[in-house]
């Protein structure tokens, strides 16, 4: 019984997936036609392994690594299980040595400790993918994180603002507490780190918990819900994206946490989402006269829903 049990664990670890009703998807910005649709658990959970990546200055190609490993290992879910002491996103374990089990099941942890360990692969950019995983993982699998690249890679695409308007996710609210404003700055910190929030030019307090109520950005009511961040040429060149990717960057993180964070409305570079939105689309924010679209050109605004 035991070693069927632990076989049925090594199938499920070879072949899985998500788990839940999909409510994001993500396209090719090369109109290839591909595409990959995910739960928001994911979302939320691949935002923050890209958004950790990008806050050390890391290639969009350790992205595309730490997120097929994420989706072979634990299906972009932090789980609080695994073979043996194996926990979280990553599947590390705490007696070799990746942190404490707490530590692990924290996504910001977990992926700063695996990206610690890729920089440390030589040419780990250069190696095929499943070279690079193992090289950090040391599976019992190691060809099982090759079926996630193509999938990785349209994430990593989207996450890192190398295609534009390319993510969506319905924005149905989570079972979650609304922070509003506030909320959405400290997962910003968490994800990207102090800098995200300070290089944008955006007003910082002194603990992300307790930062002030953002400038009203638009008429309509809804200034008070407005997270304004904006993109310019100091703020890419401070990790060497251009204007534009560094504004879907960010923009493509707000639609992946909106069920979390309650997110209503992301607008950027004349283009908006919304929650509920027939098939959470981006559209042209002008077109349909939006508020402030004229101005969305150099900043993200993320509107929240309380």
């Amino acid at each position: 019984m035991i070693l069927l049990a632990i076989a049925g664990y090594l199938v499920v670890q070879y072949v899985t997936g998500g788990t839940g009703e999909p409510g994001c998807k993500v396209v090719s910005g090369k109109g290839d036609g591909a595409s990959y649709e995910f739960t928001p658990e994911q979302a939320v959970n691949a935002a923050t392994i890209a958004a950790v990546g990008d806050g050390r200055g890391l290639p969009e190609r350790a992205v595309t690594i730490a997120l097929a490993t994420a989706l072979q290992e634990s299906a972009l879910r932090n789980i609080n299980h695994g073979d043996r002491d194996s926990l979280g996103l990553f599947q590390q374990r705490p007696s070799q040595g990746w942190g404490t089990p707490k530590e692990i099941m924290d996504p910001t942890y977990s992926a700063g400790e695996f990206y610690d360990h890729l920089v440390k692969v030589p040419g780990y950019t250069r190696l095929p993918l499943t070279v690079a995983a193992q090289r950090v993982q040391r599976s019992g699998f190691p060809q099982a994180y090759a079926k996630h690249e193509p999938d990785a890679a349209l994430l990593a695409a989207a996450l890192t603002g190398q295609s534009a308007a390319t993510l969506t996710c319905e924005g149905r609210p989570a079972a979650t507490r609304a922070t509003g404003p506030d909320g959405v700055r400290a997962a910003l910190v968490r994800d990207f780190g102090r800098d995200v929030l300070e290089t944008a030019g955006a007003e910082v307090g002194r603990s992300p918990a307790a930062t002030p109520t953002p400038t009203p950005s638009a008429a309509g009511g809804s200034g008070g819900r407005t997270v304004t961040l904006p993109v310019t040429d100091a703020t890419s060149s401070a990790d060497g994206r251009s204007v534009e990717q560094r504004g879907w960057q960010l923009a493509h993180w707000a639609v992946a946490n909106a069920s979390e964070l309650h997110i209503a409305r992301v607008t950027y570079a004349g283009r908006e989402w919304v929650a509920g939105n027939t098939a959470s689309e981006w559209r042209d924010a002008a077109a349909k006269g939006t508020a402030g679209a004229e101005r969305d050109a150099d900043a993200v605004r993320i509107v929240t829903m309380r």
